[in-house]
């Protein structure tokens, strides 16, 4: 299977003339040709973004971290990297061109990347888990550490990530289209990395944001009750 992206690490970038926005909002990798049935799809708020790559029903891999923008180029401190642990904490500077909705980057290979949205909608950023209701009815708070659970959103895509930053390790993500309308909540799956035949799949919950806090509520695809507060990373 052809992998449009090169073994080693290479990310994407935007134009320093305008640093306003940096990366904010979603990106498709441009195919190679039009024979190739890989997405490969980025996810970025103002300074995290994640990079997905999946074909129908098949799940590939993930990377990403915290990133920013200076005269030297796009930085990436990655903090995961599901098929390559070992990169976890180290930083690569990247150098890129921007025109408009399309920019294109040369590391060991040419790729041409495309805007799906400006991630200006209301759930856009990225969101940590903080509590979640346990058997007995009780909100449990999370506590901050190295093990954590993030769900990255711009304005029309998501991916969640959960993932050890001491020790590299990688339990799992999933990601593709939410609507977020009247108090509901809709996210369906183009990937899921523990079982790619819950591709297709739409959970529908009822949503609250207030602030930094977003609250969902409902039932998991295996009919378990879920009750959940995540709070918007600075």
């Amino acid at each position: 299977m052809k992998t449009l992206i090169p073994h080693s690490l290479f990310i994407l970038g935007i134009s320093l003339q305008s640093l306003a926005g940096t990366l904010q909002g979603a990106w498709e990798m441009l195919p190679e040709n039009s024979t190739s049935n890989q997405k490969v799809v980025m996810i970025a708020t103002k300074n995290y973004l994640s990079i997905s790559v999946f074909e129908k029903n098949l799940y590939i891999r993930t990377y990403g971290g915290t990133y920013e923008i200076n005269d030297s180029g796009l930085t990436l401190t990655l903090e995961f990297n599901d098929k390559h642990p070992e990169t976890v904490g180290t930083k690569v500077t990247y150098k890129y061109t921007r025109n408009d909705n399309i920019f294109t980057i040369e590391n060991q290979a040419k790729t041409t990347w495309k805007r799906i949205d400006d991630g200006s909608e209301t759930l856009a950023g990225n969101w940590r888990i903080t509590a979640r209701e346990g058997q007995d009815g009780n909100m449990n708070e999370m506590k901050r550490g190295a093990r954590k659970t993030l769900k990255i959103c711009s304005g029309t895509r998501f991916q969640w990530i959960a993932i050890n930053t001491e020790t590299k390790e990688f339990s799992g993500t999933g990601g593709g289209t939410y609507t977020l309308k009247d108090g509901k909540y809709v996210e369906t799956l183009d990937f899921f990395s523990r079982d790619n035949n819950r591709v297709g799949a739409s959970l529908s919950f009822d949503a609250k944001v207030e602030g930094n806090k977003w609250q969902h509520s409902g039932k998991s695809s295996k009919g378990d009750k879920v009750n959940e507060v995540w709070e918007k990373e600075n």
